[in-house]
């Protein structure tokens, strides 16, 4: 089987556990998830199947979509509802419709953001939640990252309270930290502040619309129906160009030679060749031979 699975990811789970769990459902090995997502975390999870294992690491850099709630008047060291809190304002609090959206609005477009110590990042050959289990704190380096859009989704003229909450929905590139994005949210405000829910709606050109559960999953592939579901790893090279290849540059492209540049590859990081429609190889600018291009993903070929 061979091909992509938009997985609807339940909270509990860690990503690892969905992939443990499919490859006893479907009875193959060759199986991966496409970015982790934390068990408190519920969402789309693309999972690739067989020959789609090699293009998993073009969805996991493609854009997310997430619906977050955000929680202003304390802040916690995971910087999620998950963790202890480390800084509590409990005065009455009262934010204008007007303060959030610019809020917003000022963290739109590349940002920096430095990565919470309870991450995957790694310092020094080791992760960033490895220092932070030991209790020591690390120099972590910041990084830029891209915010498409963020829409608040609460209708209210004014936000009082104690402890105040909305909802956003939040565009962005690969890399981005939504519960670091919920503490910079609250410092433009003047508050701590943290990410207290988290739903992961679309990965990449996959939406919770085509999702299945754990259980859907088992439930179609023992009617033998599943394959209505799996969506062909050509998707995933959606945002690369395509040339359809030929019988007289077919041969060269299956055997992995290094071949002139396109011309399409003076625009573009990628080029997708393919042929009678599936993809037979990603081709990238040779980094040491100018105007040359090397492969960088083959796939089987069935004539």
């Amino acid at each position: 089987m061979d091909g992509i699975l938009p997985l609807w990811k339940e909270k509990g789970m860690t990503s690892h556990d969905c992939v443990f769990k499919l490859r006893k459902i479907l009875g193959m090995k060759r199986i991966g998830h496409t970015g982790t997502l934390d068990p408190s975390v519920e969402g789309v999870l693309p999972i690739c199947l067989g020959q789609a294992t090699k293009v998993a690491e073009y969805i996991t850099d493609a854009g997310k979509e997430y619906i977050a709630e955000v929680s202003i008047g304390s802040s916690t060291e995971t910087e999620d509802a998950d963790g202890e809190k480390v800084a509590v304002d409990s005065s009455f609090k009262s934010i204008s419709r007007a303060s959030v959206e610019h809020a917003l609005k000022q963290l739109t477009g590349e940002i920096t953001q430095v990565p919470p110590m309870y991450s995957a990042v790694k310092v020094n050959g080791r992760r960033l939640y490895e220092y932070a289990r030991k209790g020591l704190e690390v120099e972590r380096p910041e990084r830029r990252v891209m915010i498409y859009d963020i829409e608040l989704l609460d209708e209210r003229a004014q936000f009082d309270g104690e402890e105040i909450t909305f909802m956003i929905k939040v565009a962005c590139g690969k890399g981005t930290y939504i519960r670091t994005l919920a503490v910079q949210i609250g410092e433009l405000l003047g508050y701590p502040a943290h990410m207290s829910s988290l739903v992961r709606t679309m990965s990449g050109t996959f939406t919770k619309s085509e999702c299945l559960t754990l259980e859907e999953t088992r439930e179609q592939f023992l009617k033998g129906s599943l394959d209505a579901f799996i969506r062909p790893l050509e998707d995933a090279l959606a945002e690369f160009p395509t040339v359809e290849l030929d019988a007289g540059l077919l041969g060269n492209i299956r055997n992995g030679q290094v071949l002139q540049r396109i011309a399409l590859l003076e625009d573009h990081e990628r080029v997708v060749f393919t042929h009678e429609g599936k993809a037979v190889a990603v081709y990238k600018n040779h980094p040491a031979k100018a105007g040359m291009m090397k492969p960088e993903k083959m796939f089987a070929f069935q004539s």
